[in-house]
């Protein structure tokens, strides 16, 4: 099959690397994949993927809302598919899903697929949800397939009336190297300590890319208020994003320089993982995070906002703490509370080693999304059909 994947951006976070992870599986099962991003990608993933995928930037597929520019998108979207002739249009993140879909008329005959990596129309103004929720409606239209990273997230799109059905796939990923893993060779770096000290402080992790919505300014905010009464412990920051000056300033603002390292964006995240006693996630959206999989799949309690979806992974008070979304206090006490209580910390730990993670494994992600395509190109209407777009079997 030619499948297409529509992106907005294309950084090093979530949505990306389970839309490049499922780009991968398809590649290596003998389908020609395209991903159509906007500007400003991530050098990365092109220098990395490249031999296997193809990258096109659309220059005017821009992530704000802008009138002019989204009227070209549509337009050059158009032309990119009639160029490309795809069997089946897979769009990602809300932007892109939008204008991605209204595109593709062009290819009637091609299979239109949403992936719902996040829900639009959570934890925005009323205003800002009704117009999400009517784009959503009016491009659903346009839809064959939806696909969520969870159920609840998929239950979500049902209940406000955008479709009637969504197929749930979790985010997989490479579970292995997460399972017990070693601290990395630099951790006394990391952690600002000495080659003689003998005890390292509590390590405090929270793996995000630098984005408003991740909240790392309101998070240092409500975590300086609690500091005096914490043991002594060291934030880290890993990954990367257009927020990241922001984030950096608000460190210095609050004195927090002695307390907080930024690890830049790291290719061994399991190893940070393995250096650290408690990981935290502070978003106000998201779909189900990629990384508090990772968290618990590799034995480390969480404390993470209750987001839509959280509950399919964190079990409150087993595995992990699920606080307030609406308020970071509610954040900070907790991780306050833990920390001054080592065998809750201690038994939340191993009710992390004991979840099961296995439907976020890497391999059925692939191969269920292509399943899901195969299964619905099949029941297009004969006036949607063309020959190349009913395959027999799965590569």
């Amino acid at each position: 099959m030619r499948i297409v994947h529509v992106l907005t951006r294309l950084l090093r976070a979530g949505s990306e690397e389970n839309t490049i992870a499922t780009c991968l599986w398809q590649a290596r099962a003998g389908h020609d994949v395209t991903v159509l991003h906007g500007p400003g990608a991530d050098p990365f993933w092109e220098e990395t993927h490249g031999q296997s995928i193809s990258f096109v930037e659309v220059p005017s597929l821009v992530h704000p809302i802008h009138p002019v520019q989204d009227m070209r998108a549509v337009s050059e979207l158009r032309k990119l598919y009639r160029d490309l002739e795809p069997d089946v249009i897979h769009t990602h993140q809300s932007k892109a899903g939008i204008l991605g879909r209204l595109a593709a008329s062009s290819v009637p005959s091609a299979l239109r697929v949403h992936g719902i990596h996040i829900i639009p129309f959570d934890g925005v103004s009323a205003a800002k949800a009704r117009f999400y929720v009517w784009a959503e409606k009016l491009v659903a239209r346009h839809t064959d397939l939806f696909i969520s990273v969870s159920r609840s997230v998929g239950q979500a799109y049902v209940d406000a009336g955008i479709c009637r059905r969504v197929e749930p796939v979790y985010s997989g990923m490479p579970l292995a190297p997460f399972r017990n893993p070693e601290p990395p060779e630099d951790w006394r770096d990391l952690l600002a300590m000495e080659d003689g000290d003998d005890r390292a402080p509590v390590a405090i992790l929270m793996l995000a890319a630098y984005e408003p919505r991740k909240r790392h300014v309101e998070f240092l905010e409500a975590y300086a208020k609690v500091l005096p009464e914490l043991p002594p412990n060291r934030l880290l920051f890993a990954g990367k994003g257009p927020h990241e000056p922001q984030v950096r300033q608000a460190v210095e603002d609050l004195g927090l320089t002695e307390r907080v390292t930024f690890c830049g964006y790291r290719s061994d995240p399991h190893a940070l993982i393995g250096l650290a006693d408690i990981c935290i996630l502070t978003s106000e959206r998201e779909g189900l995070p990629r990384v508090v999989v990772q968290y618990i799949a590799a034995g480390r309690p969480v404390i993470v906002a209750d987001l839509p979806g959280i509950e399919e992974i964190v079990k409150h008070e087993v595995n992990g703490l699920v606080s307030d979304p609406a308020d970071m206090n509610d954040t900070a006490g907790k991780l306050r509370d833990l920390l001054a209580n080592r065998d809750h910390l201690a038994a939340l730990a191993t009710g992390a080693r004991e979840t099961d993670v296995s439907e976020w494994d890497l391999e059925r992600l692939g191969a269920r999304t292509t399943e899901l395509y195969l299964e619905s190109l099949q029941s297009l209407p004969k006036s949607r059909r063309s020959p190349s777009t009913v395959p027999a079997t799965l590569s």
